[in-house]
């Protein structure tokens, strides 16, 4: 089954405009560097991350960011907490062009140290660095950095901008606490967050991926027509909840460069997949080594793109273990 969803905006994204509009109207650099020193920073080390030599000179050219959504409803980002929202964000070095991939939480990758499993259980066996790792072996990608934000932040942004507008559908209604009918609703955090999160419907977690996007963009859209007051209190709500290997100051050197900044492409990944039941539902890529050529094809340009040795045995990997190869 081909699957391919316009991801329109995550979180970070959201977090980044606010930024944005906070320095466009505050414009002063104590400022801003006072609000990025509230992010949570975290130093990790490169070679746990398993950039291979091929993927390091193939993608030079691009800065490759990990953004997770974990589960977790306390202010914690370490092990222990699966990454339902998987985004990779590529910006091209030349032409300041932004393409976003989102990763489906359920796809058969290889952990390193925990064989195959879903790409969700990576951050919780590993905490960012093996779920960075997971991507990098997996995709043949050159990530090194990432950002992390935990559900409870969604929760408290949507409940300080005082709710979002949502239309809710009659399969939904029993999954979002205090709705009764389908209709559109005025959600609390609480709500939307129940909402972003339902997979046991039409659709599974690739509708599910769609919610997130759309209860995202709903914040974002409000959240533009904030004034200066609003949007410093949603900076100091949401900053501190922000756990990043990125310096404030490697941030702070980025805006120049903001405004030549462009997304020009938005995909769902893998492409192509096919359920299995196995000790639990896993979507199988059909195949690895395929939907990787066609990742590098689209998001790098890589027209004659040839897997790594790495990709082609994990995807055989796969197929053995499923007997889905085509």
């Amino acid at each position: 089954m081909k699957k391919k969803k316009g991801l329109k905006i995550f979180g970070t994204i959201v977090l980044i405009l606010v930024i944005i509009l906070v320095a466009i109207i505050g414009g002063t650099f104590w400022f801003i560097h006072a609000k990025l020193s509230k992010l949570q920073q975290v130093d990790i080390k490169e070679d746990e991350l398993m950039v291979s030599t091929q993927a390091e000179a193939n993608l030079s050219n691009y800065r490759n960011i990990a953004i997770f959504g974990i589960d977790s409803r306390e202010n914690t980002y370490e092990k222990g907490n699966r990454s339902d929202c998987i985004i990779i964000a590529s910006i091209n070095n030349t032409t300041k062009e932004v393409k976003l991939a989102s990763v489906y939480r359920d796809t058969y990758v290889q952990i390193e140290g925990h064989g195959l499993d879903k790409i969700t259980h990576a951050y919780s066996y590993g905490s960012a660095p093996l779920a960075i790792a997971t991507l990098n072996t997996n995709l043949d990608l050159n990530i090194k950095e990432f950002i992390t934000v935990n559900f409870d932040a969604v929760k408290e942004i949507i409940d300080s901008i005082g709710g979002i507008s949502m239309p809710i559908t009659a399969e939904e209604v029993s999954h979002i606490p205090g709705i009764n009918k389908a209709g559109t609703y005025q959600l609390t955090g609480e709500q939307a967050l129940a909402y972003a999160r339902i997979r046991y419907a039409t659709g599974g977690d690739y509708k599910r991926t769609e919610r997130m996007r759309d209860v995202l963009t709903a914040v974002a859209n409000k959240v533009k027509t904030f004034d200066i007051s609003r949007l410093n209190k949603l900076v100091d709500t949401l900053l501190p909840k922000v756990y990043t290997n990125i310096k404030a100051s490697d941030i702070f050197s980025m805006f120049p460069s903001i405004p030549s900044f462009k997304i020009t492409q938005s995909l769902g990944w893998p492409y192509e997949t096919k359920g299995i039941t196995m000790d639990r539902w896993y979507g199988i890529p059909i195949t690895l080594e395929k939907n990787v050529t066609k990742l590098h094809q689209e998001m790098f340009e890589e027209n004659d793109y040839q897997p790594s040795e790495t990709v082609r045995t994990i995807s055989n990997k796969i197929i053995e273990k499923t007997g889905y190869g085509k």
